[in-house]
C-alpha cells in the first residue's frame, strides 16, 4: 500500500464495517435521546398530572415513562454492542493490512520483529477505535440536538444558550487535544522500542545465557521499559490536564444553562415541568459534553498509531513483483550474477556445491537466489526479476540453514511421500516419534531435537521437488553415518534436477558433480572435491 496515509488508514478502518457502524451509531443515539427524554417526560407528568392532579393522567404518563427506559435499555444493549464490534472489526482489518504488508513476499517492512508485534497489535487497536469516535460522537450530538429542540421550544434564549455554548466547549477541546497526538505518537514509539528488546532477549535466551549476558541484557530490556514508562506518565498526565480543563469548561456551560433556566422559572417564562426538565437536562447534557471531550484523546491516540500504521504500510517492498511467468517445467540452467562481481553458471541437472570462505559471500549468495535481494538471476535465459516472486521462488527454492518448522504434525511439514523423507534421512526421526507421521512438532518444531528438526525441515524442501533447489547447511546438527546417508539420498533424489549445495560438509560435497572456491566475491577455484583437497583454502575450510 504505497501513499498509505494516516488518514486513509483509519478511513480503511471504518469501512471494515460501514453497515454496523452506521446502525451502531443510529442506536446509541436513540439511547442518548431516550436518555434525553426522561426528564422531559417527567417535567410533563409534573406539568399534565401533578399539578393538575389527574390521576388518569398521571398512570397514562408514567406508562410513558416506562416505555421510555424500555427503549432507553433496548438501544443501550444493541447499540453499544455493535459499536464494540465496530471497533474489533475495524482493528482487525487495520491488523490484517499490517499482517500482510510483514508477509509481503518483496520484504522491506521496516522495524524489528517487536516493533511489527507491537504496530499489529497495540496500534492496530488503537487506530479500530476511531469507530469509537464516530458513533461516540454521533450519539452524543444527538442528545445535545434533542436537548437544544426541546429547551428551544421552552425557550429560545435558553435554547440559544446550548446551541451557542456547545460548539465552543468543542473548539475548546480539540485545541486542547492537539498536542495529545504528538505524545500519543511517541508513547507507542517507545512501547514498541521495549516490545522489540524484549523479543530479542527471549528469542535469544538460551544465547544470552550461554554467553553469560544475562545482566546487560536486563540492563537493555530495564532502560527500554524505563523509557517506555516515562512516555506513557507524560501522555497520562497531559491527557489529565485535559481531561480537567475541559471539564471545567463543560462545568461553566451547564452553570450557565441552569441559571438561565432558572431565570426564566422566576419570570414565569417557563413552567414549573419545564423547569424540572430544564434542569435535568442540563444535568443530562454533562455526559454528552465530557464524552464529546473524552473522544480527543481517543481520536488524538487513533491518528497517531494510523500514522505508525501507516508509515509501515507504505515502506516499499525490498523486492519488486515482477508481471512476466515461467515454464510449467523450467530445465534448471542457472545463471547468478551478484553486484560484488560473483558470477556462477550452472547447467539444468548439474549438482554443484559452493564453498564460501566469508559468511557474507554465503549470504549474499542465498539472497539472490531467493529473490530476497534483486540480483539478477537468470533461470533457463529468464530474468528472475521479471517474474512474479512467488513463481520464481517456487522455481528456484532456497532452504535455508535456520528454517523453521511450521505448528502441527510432521506430515503437515513434510506431507506423505516417503522418498524425500528416507532422502533426508527423516524416516528415522518418523519411527522414533509416538504416533509417526501424525505427531505434533508444537511451535517451531520445539518438541524436536536440533538435529530431528533439521532433516524434518529438509525432508520438507525435498518434498517440494522444485527445479532448482539451493541448500544451505543441511546437515550441521546430524552426526557423521546420518550425514553420508543425507548426501546419497539428497544426491539420488535430486537426479536430474537442479541442486545448489551451499556447505563445508566434504560429504555432501563428495557427491557434487563440481564445487566452487568462493572467496571475497569471486570463485577462486573450481573442481570436483577430490581435485579441489589440494588447495590449501578449500582444506582449511572443509577438512580441518
Amino acid at each position: 500500500m504505497e501513499g498509505a496515509t494516516a488518514a486513509g488508514v483509519l478511513r480503511r478502518g471504518l469501512g471494515a464495517r460501514r453497515r454496523e457502524l452506521v446502525l451502531a451509531s443510529l442506536l446509541v443515539a436513540l439511547h442518548q435521546l431516550a436518555e434525553a427524554a426522561v426528564p422531559v417526560t417527567v417535567g410533563w407528568v409534573i406539568d399534565l398530572a401533578v399539578v393538575h392532579r389527574d390521576s388518569g393522567a398521571l398512570l397514562r404518563w408514567l406508562g410513558v415513562v416506562v416505555a421510555v427506559f424500555v427503549v432507553l435499555a433496548g438501544s443501550a444493549w444493541f447499540g453499544y454492542w455493535w459499536g464494540a464490534r465496530t471497533e474489533r472489526m475495524a482493528a482487525h482489518r487495520v491488523r490484517l493490512d499490517v499482517a500482510a504488508r510483514v508477509l509481503h513476499p518483496g520484504g522491506g517492512a521496516p522495524g524489528r520483529p517487536g516493533e511489527l508485534v507491537s504496530i499489529a497489535g497495540a496500534d492496530a487497536d488503537r487506530a479500530g477505535e476511531v469507530c469509537r469516535v464516530v458513533w461516540g460522537g454521533v450519539a452524543a450530538l444527538a442528545a445535545l440536538a434533542g436537548g437544544a429542540v426541546v429547551l428551544l421550544d421552552a425557550s429560545v434564549l435558553l435554547g440559544l444558550v446550548v446551541l451557542g455554548g456547545v460548539p465552543l466547549v468543542l473548539l475548546s477541546s480539540r485545541l486542547l487535544a492537539r498536542p495529545l497526538v504528538g505524545r500519543s505518537e511517541r508513547e507507542q514509539e517507545s512501547l514498541a522500542a521495549a516490545t522489540a528488546v524484549a523479543t530479542d532477549v527471549i528469542t535469544g535466551l538460551r544465547v544470552v545465557k550461554g554467553i553469560g549476558a544475562e545482566r546487560a541484557a536486563a540492563g537493555s530490556y530495564r532502560r527500554a521499559s524505563r523509557a517506555a514508562l516515562r512516555a506513557r506518565l507524560a501522555a497520562a498526565h497531559l491527557t489529565g490536564g485535559y481531561l480537567g480543563a475541559t471539564n471545567v469548561f463543560t462545568g461553566l456551560f451547564l452553570v450557565v444553562v441552569a441559571w438561565v433556566a432558572g431565570r426564566l422559572a422566576l419570570e414565569g417564562t417557563i413552567s414549573v415541568g419545564e423547569l424540572v426538565a430544564g434542569v435535568g437536562l442540563a444535568q443530562f447534557l454533562i455526559g454528552p459534553l465530557e464524552r464529546l471531550t473524552e473522544l480527543g484523546p481517543v481520536l488524538a491516540g487513533a491518528r497517531g498509531s494510523a500514522r505508525r500504521v501507516a508509515a509501515l504500510l507504505a515502506a516499499p517492498p525490498a523486492v519488486p513483483d515482477g508481471p512476466g511467468t515461467l515454464p510449467d517445467r523450467p530445465a534448471g540452467a542457472l545463471r547468478v550474477q551478484l553486484p560484488t562481481g560473483l558470477a556462477l553458471d550452472l547447467a539444468a541437472g548439474e549438482h554443484v556445491g559452493v564453498v564460501a570462505l566469508r559468511p557474507a559471500d554465503a549470504a549474499a549468495l542465498l539472497d539472490a537466489l531467493g529473490r530476497d535481494t534483486d540480483a539478477p538471476v537468470h533461470l533457463d535465459g529468464t530474468d528472475l526479476r521479471d517474474v512474479g516472486l512467488d513463481e520464481a521462488r517456487r522455481a528456484v527454492l532456497v532452504a535455508r540453514h535456520e528454517a523453521t518448522l511450521f505448528e502441527g504434525t510432521v506430515a503437515d511439514n513434510t506431507g506423505r511421500d516417503p522418498e524425500p523423507l528416507a532422502a533426508a534421512a527423516a524416516d528415522e526421526v518418523v519411527e522414533t516419534l509416538p504416533e509417526g507421521l501424525d505427531s505434533e512438532v508444537g511451535e517451531r518444531g520445539r518438541t524436536l531435537s536440533g538435529g530431528q528438526r533439521q532433516r524434518i525441515g529438509l525432508a520438507r524442501a525435498l518434498a517440494e521437488r522444485a527445479p532448482v533447489l539451493v541448500l544451505h547447511d543441511p546437515t550441521t546438527a546430524v552426526d557423521a553415518a546420518t550425514e553420508h546417508r543425507v548426501a546419497a539420498g539428497v544426491s539420488a533424489l535430486r537426479e536430474g534436477r537442479t541442486t545448489v549445495v551451499v556447505a563445508s560438509s566434504p560429504a555432501l560435497l563428495a557427491r557434487c558433480h563440481r564445487v566452487l572456491l568462493v572467496d571475497d566475491g569471486a570463485v577462486v577455484a573450481s573442481g570436483t572435491h577430490a581435485e579441489l583437497v589440494t588447495d590449501p583454502r578449500y582444506r582449511r575450510a572443509v577438512l580441518a
